[in-house]
């Protein structure tokens, strides 16, 4: 089974933005900033290895 970079960037997105929210108090905004921010990356990765 291939992972995928998308789900992985995701993932640390969300790590990361967990980690930044709780430091700052805005869970919120951090948590959906991560995801985005980490899809993006994981999408560019997974474009530039095909």
């Amino acid at each position: 089974m291939e992972k995928s970079k998308i789900s992985i960037g995701a993932g640390i997105g969300l790590l990361v933005g967990i980690i930044t929210g709780s430091v700052t108090n805005n869970i919120g905004l951090w948590i959906s900033l991560g995801l985005c921010i980490g899809a993006g990356i994981g999408t560019v990765l997974d474009k530039k290895v095909k």
